[in-house]
């Protein structure tokens, strides 16, 4: 028996089978086409571009564009109350500063002055009185004095460091008690009959000077600071009052939205917004509005009144000392007025008093114009009929002096009672003008605190129902979501 012969060997002669050839690949390609390299990851996403992105899906859902709508209302609801506090604050801090700062500053640089120039008055009557000089006019300029320094110290305490104003009375205190000093001299040469009284008097009068216009230059900045702060003080509000507009209508937008999806007529959230919302715009308004008229009033029949009568006080207070200075130099002061053909000589005190009165007329008859009622005109009347008299009894005097009468031109400006002096003219002028001072200063500080009365509160009732009507609006938003839940 024979086997065949098994195995994988081919048999002699037949062909061996082969796996078919498989052609060489290419490697995949890698990043921007480049073979052998493996691609990179794709790049990841900002955190911005992820929420910008779920931000957008969700906007295409109803739920999420109600929260969207709810976010954007409580943010312009709140953005309103925060930008009316703001606005509100800073112009109840001007209006604060108008009543309480700046006018009073005001009022006491023009009582500075006008201590100053009726002490450098009273100085030169005292003179004329020579030995006679009588106990009410020491004190009179004893109390100026006093006055004077006691209002620089006030000033001092309420100056900017480093300011204008701070420079100005640091000067006044140091030439000062250099005048008192000068006054003193001129009173103990005088006395004793030396002619070199009337120079250090001459000499106290220029060193005055130099201080009267320190100080009125102080009253021009306080005044200017005081229009400063009603400036700031009354322009509306209106970035507040844009906002506002803005939030009610969105909170309307999304109520009328709510309708017309819903068929709901109200929404209480939206609805209590929106009522909250409205109240803080009219208050801001109204309030605001009744604000600027008290200022504005405190301003037309307060300040201007005030400015006006202290420069109707002022002048009148330079012309009493020119006047009793022309009879103090007696002529060695002189100064030429005119041009060409018209050029004369003058006496330097007595042509200063002449350029005074005629201010003097322009300011009362500016002052009474400017009084809104008579307890404000009668003063100034009485006060422009005593300026007539005065100019009639200057004139007298004058000519006595001329007619080398020096004793009855003496006589006619610091005499007694029955001589008719010129200084009962000045006094009644003087009184009369510090009565319609304070009637005037009642009526700012009457209207200037109404002013600031209407925007009491207006600060933080609007801070509290802008969070009111943003909780209103939110709520609101957030029960029709519960619809959905």
């Amino acid at each position: 028996m024979t086997h065949q012969e098994q195995g994988t060997a081919a048999p002699p002669g037949a062909p061996v089978a082969t796996m078919p050839a498989v052609p060489p690949q290419a490697p995949p390609p890698g990043p921007q086409g480049r073979p052998g390299v493996p691609d990179a990851a794709p790049p990841r996403r900002t955190a911005w571009a992820e929420g910008v992105d779920r931000l957008r899906a969700a906007a295409t859902t109803e739920p999420g564009r109600l929260r969207v709508i709810g976010a954007v209302l409580a943010v312009l609801v709140v953005t309103f109350g925060a930008v009316t506090a703001w606005e509100m604050a800073d112009r109840s801090a001007a209006a604060d500063d108008v009543l309480h700062s700046s006018q009073p500053l005001s009022a006491d640089a023009a009582d500075i002055y006008r201590s100053l120039a009726d002490a450098n008055t009273a100085a030169s009557s005292g003179f004329l009185a020579g030995g006679q000089e009588t106990a009410e006019s020491r004190k009179r300029y004893e109390d100026d004095i006093s006055l004077a320094a006691d209002k620089l110290v006030t000033a001092a305490s309420n100056s900017e460091p480093g300011s204008t104003s701070e420079k100005t009375i640091t000067k006044l205190n140091k030439m000062l008690p250099e005048y008192k000093g000068l006054v003193e001299r001129a009173r103990a040469n005088n006395r004793q009959g030396y002619p070199l009284g009337g120079a250090y008097l001459r000499y106290a009068n220029s060193k005055m000077q130099v201080m009267l216009e320190d100080a009125e230059r102080l009253y021009t900045v306080e005044n200017q600071q005081l229009r400063s702060d009603y400036d700031d003080a009354t322009p509306y509000p209106w970035i507040a009052i844009g906002a506002g507009v803005l939030a009610i209508g969105g909170l309307v937008w999304a109520q009328r939205r709510n309708y017309r999806r819903t068929n709901r007529v109200l929404n209480h959230g939206l609805a209590t917004g929106t009522a909250a919302a409205t109240v803080v715009l009219l208050w801001l308004v109204v309030g605001h509005s009744v604000a600027r008229a008290g200022l504005d009033e405190s301003y037309e029949h307060g300040v201007r009144s005030l400015n006006t009568l202290n420069d109707a006080r002022i002048a009148s207070l330079k012309a009493r000392g020119n006047e009793n200075l022309t009879l103090v130099a007696r002529g060695a002061e002189t100064t030429d007025v005119g041009t060409g053909a018209d050029k004369r000589t003058v006496d330097t005190f007595d042509h200063a008093f002449e350029q005074q009165m005629k201010d003097l007329t322009t300011k009362l008859a500016a002052a009474e114009d400017l009084a809104d009622d008579s307890a404000g005109v009668k003063p100034v009347e009485t006060a422009t009929g005593s300026m007539k008299v005065w100019k009639q009894r200057h004139s007298e005097a004058r000519e006595q002096d001329t007619l080398g009468n020096y004793q009855g031109a003496l006589d006619r400006i610091i005499g007694s009672k029955a001589d008719k002096p010129t200084g009962e003219c000045f006094d009644s002028v003087d009184t009369n003008l510090a009565a319609a001072l304070k009637h005037e200063r009642a009526e700012f500080e009457q209207a200037a605190g109404d002013g600031l009365g209407a925007m009491n509160g207006l600060v933080v009732g609007a801070a509290v129902l802008a969070v009111l009507a943003a909780a209103g609006a939110v709520l609101g938003i957030g029960r029709r979501l519960s619809e959905y839940r």
